[in-house]
Formats: structure tokens, C-alpha cells, sequence
């Protein structure tokens, strides 16, 4: 009987990476059914735009109609920032290659791109997001500021989620994912999810895949293996059961891949 829950969700969800996120929802799908996350991204570096309309944003709706949580994921994803201060300038070197977008931005710029990417999200799906997550889950003090008055019900980074309005941390813990840019940075990630797969005691647990995850074998197979050995004692759930968010965002069931 499982007594506690996994959150997966699926990064960078946009057009240029349909065929991607198709063999993550496969891969998932037998572990977790519907009950999923997607982090979209509407101008996924400036190319291949989400546009209402079009055969993907029917099926970003389809999923959503579906009960899939969608947050929206940025704007372009890119960082084009000129970084101040050494610890910004060693988190935009070492924990992204060139996409923490929302790391270096003012609150202003912060606030232009929030609005605009939600605006366009929010038209496809047809329902509120169910939340901001940054690009490589860095905030700088102007996203953390134009997050706080925007309104979403849940934000978060690598160690925590939270409720924007009020700063409240519904959930600690550090999320699972992997990196697929370099050979250390597989063979790293592949360590530290087999760790955590046996090591890990925290009831409730975020597992976050890529697109450039379907690239590697290796990582898939341990995709799947983090996935089913962490389901033996917990249940697939979804971000809304963490409080403060709408139930109506609540998966419902399998999903079909409307291909």
C-alpha cells in the first residue's frame, strides 16, 4: 500500500520537441498513467513557437482537458542576461549551458515575459496555469519579486515548492533529474538517481526528466528504474495535492497520446 506520493513532471515542453516529450509520456505512462506535470515553454529560444491554433496546441489541451498540470516554464528559456556578482555568474556557468532565463532578469523584464507567456498558455489550454517554474529552477531577486504578486498557486526551485503569495513551503526535498549535455554529467546523474532511489526516505518526492534525456539509453533505463522503485511505496499524485492549489487541476487517469 502505497503511503506517499511522486510528483513527475516533464521539462521544456514546446513544438521543437514534440517527438521528445512523445517518448517521455511513453515511458511514464505505465508508471504513472495521466498523473503528470508539464512545464511549457511558449518561444522556446526565440524559435518554434507555441501558437493557438496549431496541431501541438491541441494536443497541449488535449493533455490538460485530460488533467495534466501545465506551469508555464518561462518565456524563451534563453539567458541573455548580463550576470553581476560571482555567485550569479557561477550558477549561470555551472548549473545550465545558457538557459536561466529568469536568473539575471529585473522585475519589470520579469514581470513582461511572465504575463506574456501566461497569456499565451493560458489561451491554448483554456484554464489557468497551474504555476511558474524558472528555466534550470534559478530565480534571481526580480523573478522572485514579479512572482510574488502574479497571482500563480505554486513556484519551485531544486530543494523546495512554495506558494508565491505568501512564501509558505509546501514541499521540501530535492527534485530527481538528469543532465544529458556532457559524459560526467550523465555518468553523475546516473549515480546520484541510483542513490536516491535507495536512499531516499521522504514520503513525497519530485522526479524531473528533459527532452535531451531520450537521447541517452542509459538514462532512460534509469528513468524507468527511479520510477517504479520509488512507486513501490508511494503513488503517483499530482502538484495540486500540496495545498493551496486548485483540486480541479487534479489528473484524472491515463492518458492517451492524441497522436
Amino acid at each position: 500500500m502505497a503511503d506517499g506520493r511522486l510528483l513527475f513532471s516533464i521539462h521544456d515542453v514546446a513544438p521543437a520537441f514534440e517527438p521528445q516529450v512523445d517518448r517521455l509520456l511513453d515511458l511514464a505512462a505505465p508508471e504513472v498513467g495521466g498523473r503528470l506535470a508539464m512545464l511549457v515553454v511558449p518561444e522556446h529560444w526565440g524559435s518554434a513557437p507555441l501558437r493557438s491554433g496549431t496541431p501541438f496546441a491541441a494536443r497541449l489541451r488535449y493533455w490538460s482537458d485530460q488533467g495534466i498540470e501545465i506551469f508555464l516554464h518561462g518565456f524563451t528559456h534563453r539567458d541573455d542576461s548580463v550576470h553581476h556578482g560571482g555567485l550569479a555568474r557561477a550558477k549561470a556557468a555551472r548549473m545550465t549551458a545558457g538557459e536561466g532565463e529568469f536568473l539575471g532578469l529585473g522585475r519589470g523584464e520579469a514581470e513582461r515575459r511572465i504575463a506574456a507567456g501566461r497569456a499565451l498558455v493560458e489561451d491554448v489550454i483554456g484554464r489557468p496555469v497551474a504555476g511558474f517554474i524558472a528555466p534550470a529552477w534559478l530565480y534571481g531577486d526580480g523573478a522572485l519579486e514579479a512572482i510574488r504578486d502574479s497571482g500563480f498557486a505554486l513556484a519551485e526551485d531544486h530543494f523546495k515548492v512554495w506558494r508565491p503569495s505568501d512564501g509558505k513551503v509546501v514541499l521540501r526535498g530535492p527534485v530527481i533529474t538528469w543532465a544529458s549535455r556532457s559524459p560526467a554529467r550523465i555518468r553523475s546523474s546516473l549515480m546520484v538517481a541510483a542513490l536516491a532511489r535507495r536512499l531516499l526516505l521522504q514520503r513525497t518526492v519530485r522526479v524531473a526528466c528533459h527532452p535531451g534525456d531520450v537521447a541517452v539509453p542509459a538514462l532512460l533505463d534509469s528513468i524507468r528504474s527511479t520510477l517504479s522503485a520509488l512507486l513501490r511505496r508511494r503513488r503517483p499524485a499530482a502538484y495540486a495535492e500540496l495545498g493551496g492549489a486548485d483540486q480541479a487541476a487534479m489528473s484524472k487517469g491515463t492518458i492517451s497520446p492524441l497522436r
